[in-house]
């Protein structure tokens, strides 16, 4: 059963550990990302462990531009995807009127329109397969605004919107779309976002590699949104909606304070 899968942002964190899960399990796959080296080290560890073919590519994929001339790459090699995993996303700290505007905008050229673009050019090849499964990491930022990272939690809003809008659409196809929400992951997120100091970046995180299982389990079960903490799936599914909206954006605003 063809099984390859194309994973962005697969150089380091939540991406590499897809690829690595992935692997495991026998599946071939193209890994994307923008630093060459991580890429090639992780193709020779996978290709090794697993006897999988890995093809790397070094390429941003930060605007829609770039992620079509992702997919035309892959179309020029032959390349069939069978499973897309949308992993390539970036956050920022910050009140928004403070932020630079070009950061915010690159950070919705990347998580939202970079993810469409790819969702549509992939997704309807798989639909002329007859088939396919997408993964799109998404948070539990999703969830609710999120004052001094709000263009962050609004780009994640969009994508598990989005996700689960396009499963209902594509299921009829063969093809299921999977939101993975997780929380605090140990990766170079934080760091990336500027978080140190924050209550947020204070918390436990979960393992990369737990966070890749939960995520790729649930898009091969065809779930429509998987969370990977059970705590945070209350909270988020019984509490938070329960609570007066100014005192949940209070919450958010004191959590993400330096």
């Amino acid at each position: 059963m063809p099984n390859t899968a194309l994973i962005t942002g697969a150089s380091s964190g939540i991406g590499a550990e897809f690829a690595r899960y992935h692997a495991q399990k026998g599946g071939d796959a193209v890994i994307v990302a923008r630093r060459l080296e991580p890429l090639e080290a992780l193709k020779t560890e996978l290709e090794t462990k697993h006897g999988v073919t890995i093809t790397v590519i070094a390429q941003d994929v930060g605007t829609p531009a770039q992620a079509r001339a992702l997919y035309d790459t892959l179309t020029s090699q032959g390349i069939k995807i069978d499973i897309l995993i949308n992993n390539a996303g970036f956050g920022g700290h910050g009140a928004f009127l403070d932020r630079d505007l070009a950061k915010d905008q690159a950070m919705i050229d990347l998580n939202i329109s970079a993810l469409v673009t790819l969702s549509h050019l992939v997704g309807n090849d798989m639909k002329a397969q007859g088939g396919g499964k997408m993964l799109h990491v998404s948070s539990t930022a999703s969830f609710m605004p999120g004052p001094n990272q709000a263009v962050y939690f609004a780009t994640k809003a969009f994508v598990t919107s989005f996700s689960q809008a396009i499963d209902q659409e594509m299921r009829p196809h063969g093809i299921t779309s999977t939101a993975l929400c997780p929380g605090l992951v140990n990766t170079e997120f934080v760091a990336a976002a500027d978080l140190g100091g924050t209550g947020l970046a204070n918390q436990k995180g979960a393992s990369a590699s737990s966070v890749a299982k939960c995520g790729y389990d649930a898009m091969l079960r065809g779930d429509l949104i998987t969370i990977n903490d059970p705590r945070l799936n209350f909270m988020l599914n019984w509490l938070i909606p329960l609570l007066p909206r100014r005192r949940v954006l209070k919450m958010m605003a004191d959590m993400q304070a330096k």
